[in-house]
């Protein structure tokens, strides 16, 4: 390595970690903490102003994880891990009924407006409570952590339970989401896990992932595949999100240096970079947030808005890709998406980043945080690219 290199290294390390420490986390520490009624706000205008109150179960288990991960990983500050506390007690007190059916959304004072059909409640209620545990020593919040997951295992093959719309039978298929969310999670709670469990749970979760990658397509990887693992030609079977499979590639290049697996490394690094490659707007910058196998229209009219987390996630696995195998393609598309992502998407004016722009890449819309965004994409991939870059400065 060169001093210049070096020298670049750590200058970027600067840029993500004062990001994060002097930009993003302040913004969420102001606006959405709800000192009256506990848990977060975040529908937060350009501003920070709060535009709706509701609280959406898996945006608190975020707030709560990011919070609780900052003060393990960062610095042991109180109003760190005060703030996931209270957020976490809000969660623990309304967020489930009961027996940790944990609900889509509430009211600001914690009554339920959605009932539990979103896997990703459960999941990040998971992350939350284990990070939490960590952070405070609290057995209870271990015990949410790891009752929470069994039900999440217990519910893979129906994720939405008795509020799944799909006839039975007709088109049964197989989704991305889950088993790529839980590759991470796995690594998230290991403490928590039986050993032989968590290796069990890793070898399925990374057996699953890796059948959406498509040798047939030259490892591209599709959202939805036939419970047999065929490929089925409908809006579904050809739906593409690059942005997910991105981020997915990164958790399974976490794994591979975890388990100390090479080879599982070079697979997702080569995954991820046919997935930027394939997902880039030659015409006008960024990455598709939705795509069509074939080419075909999408149905979702959102297909060709450029997203901040899809953005934010492969600057991730970029980085990943290039510190564990030095592959200079994963380096050229970091710079790459690195120069589109704090062009368009950070703002010159205010805190936080803007998250939703059209094909061209003009703000769509100036919230900060609302029913889908919340204190989680941007802070991490801050944290996590600050870290990966001192690390690559240091070597």
């Amino acid at each position: 390595m060169t001093e210049n290199q070096r020298n670049e290294f750590k200058k970027l390390a600067d840029l993500y970690r004062s990001e994060l420490l002097d930009n993003v986390m302040p913004f969420w520490m102001k606006h959405s903490i709800d000192t009256e009624c506990g848990g977060y706000f975040s529908c937060l205008n350009r501003d920070g102003a709060v535009y709706d109150t509701d609280k959406f179960i898996w945006l608190q288990g975020r707030e709560v994880w990011m919070l609780s991960t900052l003060y393990n990983k960062v610095e042991k500050r109180q109003d760190w891990l005060d703030a996931a506390i209270q957020g976490g007690e809000f969660l623990k007190k309304y967020g489930h009924d009961g027996n940790y059916n944990w609900y889509f959304s509430l009211t600001r004072e914690g009554k339920p407006i959605v009932d539990p059909y979103n896997i990703f409640s459960y999941t990040f209620a998971v992350m939350a409570f284990g990070q939490l545990f960590l952070a405070t020593g609290n057995k209870e919040y271990a015990e949410i952590a790891k009752t929470t997951f069994d039900i999440v295992l217990s519910k893979a093959d129906n994720t939405k339970g008795k509020w799944n719309k799909l006839h039975p039978g007709t088109r049964p298929l197989k989704n991305f989401a889950l088993p790529m969310i839980l590759c991470n999670l796995a690594l998230e709670i290991e403490e928590l896990l039986e050993p032989e469990f968590l290796q069990k749970t890793i070898d399925t979760c990374i057996s699953e992932v890796e059948q959406f990658v498509r040798p047939e397509l030259d490892g591209l990887v599709v959202e939805n595949i036939g419970v047999d693992g065929s490929l089925v030609d409908c809006y579904e079977g050809r739906h593409m999100n690059p942005g997910h499979s991105i981020e997915a590639m990164w958790f399974m290049m976490d794994l591979g240096r975890r388990l100390n697996r090479p080879e599982l490394i070079e697979r997702a690094k080569n995954t991820a970079i046919r997935m930027v490659e394939y997902g880039w707007d030659k015409e006008f910058g960024g990455i598709f947030y939705f795509m069509d196998l074939k080419g075909y229209p999408p149905q979702e009219l959102e297909w060709d808005q450029k997203l901040w987390w899809v953005h934010i996630e492969t600057l991730i696995c970029m980085l990943k890709g290039y510190n564990l195998t030095g592959d200079e393609h994963c380096w050229e598309w970091f710079k790459k998406v690195h120069d589109y992502a704090w062009t368009h998407f950070a703002d010159k004016e205010h805190p936080e980043w803007f998250g939703y722009l059209n094909r061209r890449g003009e703000v769509l819309l100036p919230l900060k945080g609302g029913k889908w965004k919340g204190c989680f994409h941007v802070p991490r991939g801050m944290f996590q690219c600050w870290k990966v870059l001192e690390e690559l400065a240091s070597k």
